[in-house]
């Protein structure tokens, strides 16, 4: 049974609530690769699994113009008939995504603050509650909001590297991860592990995060991809309409509490970062920044 009550998560009905597929014998619609600034996106319309890589270096960051990128790009994948799954990777090297551009939140308006949060938070709503099979291919580091987005996915692949590092450090940075960030984190390693992870800020290398449970596979790196297609294609030979019901029955109570709770998150954020004692701590995180790369 289809559940009920479902909320609209933006400003796009819920992909839940749409049909997955086409009726028989309409055509597929038309797809061309696109890519932004900073996210590139192909389709491969016979396979129907779309690639899309972050391109914004040094470190993928999640800033504002990449927020909304990256929003832009899963709904014009979410609109494609021809789309069925996405796999979500780096095309810089060691590095899957930085997290949360600490520039954007240090020293800017009380409007710039609420204008970026809203895009944070469109993009877990679009991802978390994606209609398709979304495969996170983590070929390098990913704290803090890098996590966030290898979280919200179905499944998530590691490279084999010992180097590389994945986990929700914003406690290093003298910031609290909000709630559906720690919901989403809960939902994947259990709360005992969230608990103590989140109070240390912990960063846990690529063979502790696979023991946590964090993520789902370790692979060597030359073979990350090749193991992310093979996973999308066992993904995909469900039928659309039970995996998806399946999906929303299990994290829609998650999506709805942010819903129901969005413009107060929000007030939340800007309240919490505007004090003094945490701008000056952003500004001490990016001074020490500063000085390892030099």
């Amino acid at each position: 049974l289809c559940p009920a009550g479902v909320l609209p998560l933006c400003r796009r009905p819920p992909a839940w609530d749409r049909a997955a597929r086409p009726p028989p014998g309409l055509p597929l619609a038309p797809c061309r690769a696109f890519s932004d600034n900073k996210i590139q996106v192909e389709l491969d319309e016979s396979s129907g699994v779309a690639m899309m890589k972050f391109k914004s270096p040094p470190v993928n960051s999640l800033s504002l113009e990449f927020l909304t990128e990256f929003s832009i790009g899963l709904e014009k994948l979410e609109n494609n008939r021809a789309c069925r799954g996405v796999i979500i990777t780096s095309a810089v090297p060691k590095i899957f995504s930085s997290g949360l551009d600490i520039t954007e939140m240090c020293g800017k308006s009380m409007e710039h603050y609420a204008e970026f949060w809203r895009a944070v938070q469109e993009l877990w709503l679009r991802l978390y509650g994606s209609n398709m099979v979304t495969v996170a291919a983590v070929n390098g580091s990913s704290p803090a909001g890098g996590c966030l987005v290898a979280l919200s996915c179905d499944y998530r692949i590691m490279a084999e590297n010992p180097k590389f590092s994945i986990g929700l450090n914003e406690a290093q940075l003298g910031i609290v991860a909000p709630f559906w960030f720690k919901d989403t984190f809960v939902n994947v390693v259990g709360h005992r592990t969230a608990e103590r992870s989140l109070q240390l800020g912990s960063l846990h290398p690529a063979p502790e995060a696979h023991r946590l449970g964090l993520v789902d596979e370790l692979v060597p790196e030359e073979k990350l991809m090749e193991k992310a297609a093979a996973v999308m294609a066992q993904w995909l030979a469900l039928p659309d309409h039970a995996r998806q019901l399946t999906k929303t029955m299990m994290r829609k109570s998650v999506l709805d509490r942010l819903v129901a709770h969005r413009e107060e998150d929000i007030k939340n954020f800007i309240t919490f970062i505007s004090k003094e004692s945490i701008q000056k701590s952003l500004r001490m995180y990016m001074e020490m920044l500063k000085k390892r790369k030099s």
